[in-house]
């Protein structure tokens, strides 16, 4: 059954049972979660009689998290790291963009830098972690400043790409129009690469949260990471699965907020068109 027909056997259906159906319709993306959540739960507590305190039931990582929220340890290290995975990202899009739109209207540029682009991209962004802590030491600079790396080359590689695809035609327009650079940029290539900019700012959200994580764990004394290490080492399961559950959450939720920053952004430049 195609998608056209099942609208129209939806709207043939009395009201109530449209509406019971797009209730249910809503609920299908949370059966398979609820699923491997009870499975999980009814394998920890098999375990747990057994003997083992390795894994622990979602109720208990919940309670544990819930614990944290009150103290306010939650907060306190989910901003930790939010704030620095957005300054890092921050710092990182305006480079990556800035030099993908020079690198994308000038081949020449591109030619010139391709060999350094190649040989610095593929560097793991971890790797950074023993200069950064010489340079800067523990804290916000030393997260911030791999973070940032982390996220320049996605939005490099992205934005140069876009810009190469727009239109020449609009460039000869502006040519003829005596357009500066600046203006140019600005009234042409930004509107026409709007759509594939915000696909490289999803994809830099979700590399600078990991990469801010994992610096966490690897090194830096702060943030989500680190609340998850610390609870590992002192043997406390609960907690440790908790904070595991609540960066999954954390992470979803930013990247459902980018979906409809990018409708809200796409429906007000078509209204504009």
């Amino acid at each position: 059954m195609t998608e056209q027909a099942a609208e129209r056997q939806d709207a043939a259906l009395p009201e109530p049972r449209r509406v019971v159906r797009g209730r249910l319709a809503q609920l299908r993306p949370w059966v398979l979660p609820a699923v491997l959540l009870a499975l999980c739960e009814v394998h920890a507590r098999r375990a747990s009689t057994l003997g083992s305190e390795a894994l622990a039931p979602p109720s208990a990582a919940l309670k544990a998290l819930a614990g944290a929220a009150v103290d306010g340890s939650l907060w306190q290290a989910t901003g930790f790291t939010l704030g620095t995975a957005a300054l890092g990202l921050l710092l990182g899009a305006m480079l990556g963009t800035s030099l993908g739109i020079v690198l994308g209207l000038s081949r020449r540029a591109a030619r010139l830098s391709l060999l350094s682009i190649e040989v610095l991209r593929p560097v793991p962004s971890v790797a950074l972690i023993p200069l950064a802590m010489l340079m800067f030491g523990f804290g916000v600079r030393m997260e911030l400043c791999i973070v940032a790396f982390a996220t320049f080359w996605p939005m490099l590689i992205l934005v140069q790409s876009a810009v190469r695809q727009v239109d020449p035609h609009l460039f000869e327009v502006s040519r003829m129009l005596g357009l500066p650079a600046r203006e140019r940029v600005w009234k042409i290539v930004l509107p026409a690469i709007m759509p594939r900019l915000f696909i490289a700012l999803r994809l830099g959200v979700a590399v600078a949260l990991v990469v801010a994580v994992t610096v966490e764990i690897a090194a830096n004394p702060n943030g989500m990471g680190y609340a998850m290490v610390i609870a590992q080492q002192s043997l406390e399961p609960a907690l440790m699965l908790g904070w595991l559950g609540w960066i999954g959450v954390v992470g979803f939720v930013i990247n459902a907020a980018m979906l409809r920053l990018q409708r809200a952004v796409a429906r007000r430049m078509g209204a504009a068109q």
